[in-house]
């Protein structure tokens, strides 16, 4: 097939890894895989599998961007493109309107985010042959919503390339990659993500300052993720959290870590804080490489951890809850790597890389015959 991607990304997120690895793993397979990204994209260079001559810069500004929609239009035709793919919600009005000018073509949406879409959706994208939900609770909301007839959606969950991990992870020495952190404690307390309130990592550090209240649990807490708001205040907000709670020299925002297969490794417990999370790739990775997990129940959660039995859920929100589920588990050392080992079998299971790209291709081949 002749597949084109879009994304407008600034910054590289799960999505962004996302559209990556499912691009070079089709190309791969022998598809001929484009990509239409923004000028200066973070996911340009991680597109290793595709040709530079099918890599285009456009502006992808927003969803107005009459430009960009036609240029798109223009590639689709010069191309032949049977697929067009969209991964975001501003480029999914350019995507339909360029699909729209060149009816060969079916157009694909992914949905990454567990936020509502509007009424308005309903018929700008009206001509979608298909959209993907990467977890059950992100279908369930646009069910509810009824955007999209049910027909079109597909549920296809993110997956890992676990031989690339296990790769990177070749020579790894767990002790000697802990003594290169900027801290010393007996167990070391994680979590990813883009520093933002709907990502929690004010819920982390407040549960993280009881814990460390409570006196029995060496423990330091690692955060990891930038902050890419305008003004580039959440991570002062963090700052001046972590000072009033008392815990400079415990909690440590390390930023942007480039490699984070060894950092989730490296961890005994990686905790997911999320107010909302559609999937939760950080979390499967920690699980497959057997580091137990907090995560609080989200509708992406609960589509990867089993409660009790691959790790531990609590509340969204409840601060007391994920500090108890922290201490219990740092205190029950037999029980977290009965935890984590169950949770990597599962994971390794459900979420390959191989089973995510099985899935897309379906989706594409039904789409290709769909009538829309």
């Amino acid at each position: 097939m002749k597949i084109l991607q879009i994304s407008s990304a600034h910054n590289f997120g799960g999505g962004e890894r996302h559209l990556c690895d499912l691009s070079n793993a089709l190309a791969a397979r022998g598809h001929e895989v484009f990509a239409a990204v923004r000028p200066a994209s973070p996911l340009r260079g991680r597109l290793s599998n595709l040709p530079d001559s099918r890599v285009f810069e456009l502006p992808l500004v927003n969803a107005f961007d009459l430009r960009s929609a036609r240029r798109l239009a223009r590639l689709i035709g010069e191309h032949q493109i049977e697929i067009v793919h969209a991964h975001l919600a501003r480029d999914y009005p350019l995507a339909a309107l360029a699909a729209r000018r060149t009816p060969a073509a079916r157009l694909i949406l992914t949905r990454h985010v567990p936020f509502a879409m509007s009424g308005a959706h309903r018929l700008v994208l009206s001509n979608a042959a298909r959209v993907i939900s990467v977890s059950e609770g992100v279908a369930r909301g646009l069910r509810e919503r009824r955007i999209f007839p049910d027909e079109k959606i597909r549920v296809v969950p993110n997956g890992i390339d676990f031989a690339a991990h296990d790769l990177a992870l070749k020579n790894f020495d767990r002790e000697t990659y802990r003594a290169r952190l900027p801290v010393r404690a007996r167990f070391l307390v994680g979590t990813v993500g883009e520093l933002s309130g709907v990502k929690g990592q004010e819920d982390f550090v407040r549960a993280a300052a009881i814990v460390a209240r409570r006196g029995d649990t060496d423990a330091a807490f690692l955060v990891v993720g930038e902050d890419n708001s305008p003004a580039r205040d959440t991570r002062r907000r963090l700052e001046g959290l972590i000072a009033d709670e008392g815990l400079a020299g415990r909690v440590h925002l390390l930023g942007y870590v480039a490699e984070l297969t060894p950092f989730l490794a490296a961890l005994d417990l990686y905790v997911s804080p999320s107010r909302a999370e559609a999937f939760g790739l950080a979390t499967v990775e920690a699980m497959a490489r057997g580091t137990c997990v907090v995560a609080t129940a989200t509708d992406g959660t609960r589509d990867i951890v089993a409660h009790g039995e691959t790790g531990r859920i609590v509340p969204v929100g409840d601060v007391d809850a994920l500090a108890g589920a922290m201490t219990e588990l740092l205190r029950d050392d037999e029980g977290r790597r009965r935890l984590a080992e169950r949770g990597r079998v599962s994971v390794r299971e459900r979420f390959s890389l191989e089973r995510m790209v099985d899935a897309t291709e379906e989706v594409y081949r039904e789409a290709s015959g769909a009538h829309v």
